[in-house]
């Protein structure tokens, strides 16, 4: 079994359920507790992720029957060659996605681990703009905004994790009006964009803001 069938949010997915029994056998007395988490955890996983082959099933099964924490590092390590990677992607096909930004800086793609990227971000500090590159039905879609940091904490939208938050505001067309009238659309998200793929479990609520703004 050598295909990649875990995206980087369904990754996370298991982490989080791997936490959460790793917690329920340091706090519960009760076996009978022990065994519903784990139950509960294996239906949270394989929900995540559809259309399991029974191989796979199985391999993912497997965390109802770790103990101690090096048997839960030992699984998540095993899972990882099962990762599917972030879509390859070069400068030149960024820089086509961001046609008016002439100055555009990309960053440096040799530096990041893809396994774990579910979309693609980074801020030019200089123009306080924050870019955003997502792989979505076999293309790329990139937008940009500006960023503002709130100095405040809240949940973000793409991660739903209570975090520093910063208020990402994208200038797009109503197809209703002139083509001289923009609007604005815009919502809190994580101020740290890696810390924020490392937490992201659905795609949901990314997508949705995403394809809002660049149609």
């Amino acid at each position: 079994m050598s295909t990649t069938f875990i995206r980087n949010h369904q990754f996370n997915v298991i982490k989080k359920q791997a936490d959460f029994i790793q917690k329920t056998l340091r706090t519960a007395a009760d076996r009978s507790v022990l065994e519903t988490v784990r139950y509960r955890s294996v239906v949270n996983i394989t929900e995540a992720i559809p259309d399991l082959t029974q191989e796979q099933k199985m391999l993912l099964e497997e965390i109802t029957t770790l103990e101690t924490a090096n048997d839960f590092q030992r699984y998540l390590s095993a899972l990882e060659p099962y990762m599917e990677p972030y879509p390859p992607i070069t400068v030149k096909q960024i820089q086509k996605l961001f046609p008016k930004n002439k100055k555009l800086k990309v960053p440096d793609l040799g530096s990041i681990d893809f396994r774990y990227t579910t979309y693609l971000s980074w801020v030019d500090i200089a123009t306080s703009r924050l870019f955003i590159v997502y792989p979505f039905e076999g293309k790329f879609i990139g937008i940009e905004g500006r960023i503002t940091p709130t100095h405040k904490k809240g949940y973000c939208l793409f991660c739903n994790r209570h975090q520093e938050l910063a208020y990402f505001s994208v200038r797009t067309k109503s197809a209703y009006a002139s083509p001289d009238n923009f609007s604005s659309v815009g919502h809190y998200v994580c101020m740290d964009n890696q810390a924020c793929n490392q937490c992201i479990t659905a795609t949901g609520s990314l997508e949705k803001f995403i394809l809002s703004v660049s149609k």
